[in-house]
């Protein structure tokens, strides 16, 4: 019998207010944690492990790419980074990518490219358009951008540069820039995560697509958390039919292994060159592996129709079996990127809902995210409801 083991880390800095488990081992859309107990993962490491947990094509690709080479240089060509880089463009009809780690610098590359961009066409002071409920990460320069005040306060004076307005409102967004020389850029997240799974509606985004053509503007989408076939499409933004000029990538680009990519278009393509910007860990060979793979097995296995097909089941089944509990506001997202919005504060489901042996988490107070792998079956997504159903009833009648 296995002995019970402790999760605890007191050796690492206190950043998390971590749940009491550890996890140690996964398949598909499951994993156990250290003591042997199984969990239905319904978060993918916040829309990361796009193929779940132990891929049976991905783990030998990635296995074979770590027998020949984990790490060069960005002195050198890495062939990898014009495969992966062929095909994000290709699919999302765009020019050229730049790789990084992480979300974080991604958006804080795109940030770059929109402050150049508007020195080099004379501008002292570059402003960026930014929306409420943002998050685009917590470097200085993203955490500037973010909306929430949590990640913002504490750190001294942020920076400037950034002007902030309501999503969904277009008469906003033209008060909010009228008669401003200065303006560069708009961005923004088609869905916003850690704000709340807020959607962009479509007609919002060309909108502000043609706004920005008529200004000579970028259009700047971050799809850190929507990218990657997470909504049914591989970029939520071509729901709407739209192209920006800018787009970021990470999360489940490499199904695990950190990748980042800022992707553009257009203008934005050729705004930085050699010495501007760059990534001592980006593009290297073992995440340039991971993200060609992540694309081939997704379009292999057509897991952006089985995305659309059972996210739409999953959230038809999250509003029979919720929406008549009193406290229930609604469900919304798109594939599988759903937000349930509770009436009250809910934050204690993430420790509830593990005990339940389910993976979840709770944003912007109220609202519990769902954005799990990628290859969720129809039946898992009914086990999904049927362990969250009562802890919501429990917390809602609280």
């Amino acid at each position: 019998m296995t002995a019970h083991i402790e999760a605890t880390s007191p050796h690492v800095m206190n950043t998390y207010g971590r749940v009491p488990i550890a996890l140690e081992r996964g398949q598909g859309c499951r994993v156990w944690d250290v003591n042997g107990k199984e969990y239905l993962d319904g978060l993918g490491g916040i829309a990361v492990n796009t193929l779940g947990h132990n891929h049976p094509k991905l783990v030998p690709a990635l296995q074979e790419q770590i027998a020949k080479l984990i790490h060069t240089s960005n002195y050198y060509h890495v062939p990898g980074q014009e495969q992966l880089a062929q095909m994000l463009t290709e699919r999302a009809q765009m020019t050229n990518v730049f790789f990084c780690n992480t979300g974080l610098e991604a958006n804080e590359a795109a940030i770059k490219i929109a402050r150049k961009y508007g020195v080099d066409k004379g501008i002292e002071k570059p402003v960026i358009v930014v929306y409420d409920h943002a998050f685009h990460g917590r470097s200085i320069a993203t955490m500037t951008a973010t909306g929430n005040p949590k990640v913002r306060n504490g750190f001294g004076p942020l920076l400037d540069g950034f002007i902030r307005v309501a999503p969904n409102d277009i008469e906003a967004l033209k008060a909010a820039t009228a008669g401003n020389p200065n303006i560069v850029a708009v961005m923004m997240e088609p869905i916003q995560g850690e704000g709340g799974l807020h959607p962009m509606r479509a007609d919002y985004l060309k909108e502000v697509r043609a706004l920005c053509d008529a200004n000579e503007w970028l259009l700047m989408l971050d799809e850190v958390q929507a990218g990657m076939g997470r909504t049914g499409k591989w970029f939520a933004h071509q729901w709407s039919g739209i192209v920006p000029d800018v787009m970021t990538l990470a999360k489940g680009l490499g199904s695990g292994v950190p990748v980042g990519a800022v992707v553009t278009h257009g203008k934005a393509a050729t705004v930085l060159q050699p010495g501007n910007h760059g990534s001592t860990f980006g593009g290297n060979p073992l995440a340039m592996r991971a993200g060609v793979e992540t694309i081939r097995i997704m379009e292999e296995d057509k897991l952006l129709d089985h995305v659309a097909a059972v996210g739409e089941h999953l959230k038809a089944k999250l509003q029979s079996e919720l929406g008549s509990i009193p406290g229930f506001v609604e469900v919304r997202g798109q594939g599988l990127m759903i937000g349930v919005e509770l009436s009250k504060s809910c934050g204690q489901l993430i420790g509830q809902a593990a005990e339940a042996g389910l993976l979840i988490s709770v944003t912007a107070d109220t609202v519990i995210r769902l954005v799990p792998p990628l290859i969720l079956t129809t039946a898992e997504a009914d086990e999904l409801v049927t362990r969250l159903k009562p802890l919501v009833q429990a917390v809602l009648a609280a």
